[in-house]
This record gives structure tokens, C-alpha cells and sequence, in this order.
């Protein structure tokens, strides 16, 4: 198994047919003992017991937080540290999304979504550095998307861009100053994956028009992306920081 013994914490990873529950369901089929963060509790406790244990509610761990707040933050990394003893990999999931074009963008609507993804994703990896730092070893990864390379997606507004683009910057920057701590910070970039935000808006003949223009032939699913947070939380990706992978059927290439 890849992550034998390893503490994964997972923000977002409470939705049924999300990335971060197919993340932590791949995790723990990998030996890995896993923390869900959600901002609904009574969620992120339905989604720990779901996961597969070696022992009877030993395994994994639920906590409530709101990415959004660092000290919920803190406080969320702090509690599983106590109960596991140890956080040797983060996957940053949290995100929303609305549909909405530039020029329809307000105030608060940009808050909501550049908070909880873009700043999010810094308060998640703030909170777990200092631990990974103590133990010189750690792999935090970040979720962008192929609209923040692209300009644009099917349903996320150019907002959402610009918050997954500010993703891959700040995981790069992480990776170049907190490589000499053994801590490696990484990205992924998912296509159209179909999930409840993505799939259950789609008809027929919007699902046929998008799916010509992917070579591989149809929308990801969520474990399709899973697989690449399991490549890159395990020891097969020891030598790889500061990287993208995009995981998007070939919706994108370059």
C-alpha cells in the first residue's frame, strides 16, 4: 500500500460524489488514516465513517472547518496532529464555483469564491507547514483547474479563473521556499469532471457537445483525479515539487 501509516488531512471531502471523498476513500484503500475538514460537521463524520478501516473507528477522523478562517484552520490541523501524532500529507479541495461572466461579478461573489479557494488553500497549508517543517517531510497538494489555463471553463465564471490560476502560483511559490524543509507542494488542473457541482447541470446535448471535444471521449470522474492525488501524496512522486498535472482527458493540451 502507498500511504501505509500516513496522515492525510483532506479539506472539502464531504460531498458524496466529490473529488475529496473519492481522494480519501483512495487514501485510506492505501493504508491511510484520514481527516476530513468540512464546514458541516454531521457531513464530514458521514463521509469518515464511509471509509474503509483496518479498525472499528480507529482509522479516520471528522472535524469541522471553514477554510476560510485561519484559526479554524489551525485549530482543525492542531486537533488531528493530537489524535494521529503526525500530518504527512494535505490535500487542498475546497472550492465553489459560480457560473457568472465579468461583468456580472460582484463584490461578494468574488470574495466567495477567491476565499475559500485561493485563500483557503493558503490557510489549510499555513496551518500544516510548521508540522511538516518539524518533521522535514511533508506533501501538500493544491487543486487548480484547466480553467485557470485555459481562461475559461463550462460553468466556472472568470473569477473562478483567476482564483485557480492564484492557485498554481502559490503552490509553486510554496514549492521553491519550503523544498530545503522536505516539504513538496504540487497542483492538479481537472477538466470537466462529473460530480454533483458539474454533472447534474448538464443535459443530454450539452454532455454529447463537450464530450467531442475531448480526445479521450467523455467527462472525468472523480477518481480519475483521486488517482493523481494518490500519485503525488505517495513516494512515487519523491522528486517532483513545484509541478501541474492536468487531468482533463485532453481538453487541454500543450
Amino acid at each position: 500500500m502507498l500511504l501505509e501509516d500516513k496522515v492525510c488531512i483532506i479539506t472539502g471531502a464531504a460531498s458524496r460524489r466529490g473529488i475529496g471523498r473519492a481522494t480519501a476513500h483512495l487514501f485510506a484503500e492505501h493504508g491511510a488514516r484520514v481527516a476530513i475538514l468540512d464546514r458541516e460537521l454531521t457531513l464530514a463524520q458521514e463521509s469518515a465513517a464511509s471509509l474503509p478501516q483496518r479498525k472499528a473507528g480507529a482509522d479516520h477522523l471528522a472535524l469541522a472547518c471553514d477554510v476560510t478562517d485561519r484559526q479554524q484552520c489551525e485549530d482543525a490541523v492542531q486537533a488531528a496532529h493530537a489524535h494521529f501524532g503526525r500530518v504527512d500529507v494535505l490535500v487542498n479541495i475546497a472550492g465553489i464555483t459560480q457560473p457568472i461572466k465579468t461583468l456580472e461579478i460582484g463584490a461578494a461573489d468574488y470574495d466567495a469564491v477567491l476565499d475559500v479557494s485561493l485563500r483557503g488553500t493558503l490557510y489549510a497549508s499555513q496551518a500544516v507547514i510548521p508540522i511538516m517543517r518539524a518533521a522535514k517531510s511533508g506533501s501538500i497538494i493544491c487543486m487548480s483547474s484547466v480553467s485557470a489555463q485555459r481562461g475559461g471553463g463550462i460553468f466556472g465564471g472568470p473569477h473562478y479563473s483567476g482564483a485557480k490560476a492564484g492557485v498554481l502560483g502559490l503552490a509553486k511559490a510554496m514549492a521553491r521556499e519550503f523544498g530545503p524543509d522536505g516539504i513538496r507542494v504540487n497542483s492538479i488542473a481537472p477538466g470537466l469532471i462529473d460530480t454533483e457541482i458539474t454533472g447534474d447541470k448538464l443535459s443530454a446535448e450539452m454532455r454529447e457537445e463537450i464530450q467531442a471535444g475531448i480526445p479521450l471521449g467523455r467527462l472525468g470522474e472523480a477518481h480519475d483525479v483521486a488517482g493523481s492525488c494518490l500519485f503525488l501524496a505517495s513516494p512515487l512522486s519523491a522528486y517532483i515539487t513545484g509541478s501541474v498535472i492536468n487531468v482533463n482527458g485532453g481538453m487541454l493540451i500543450y
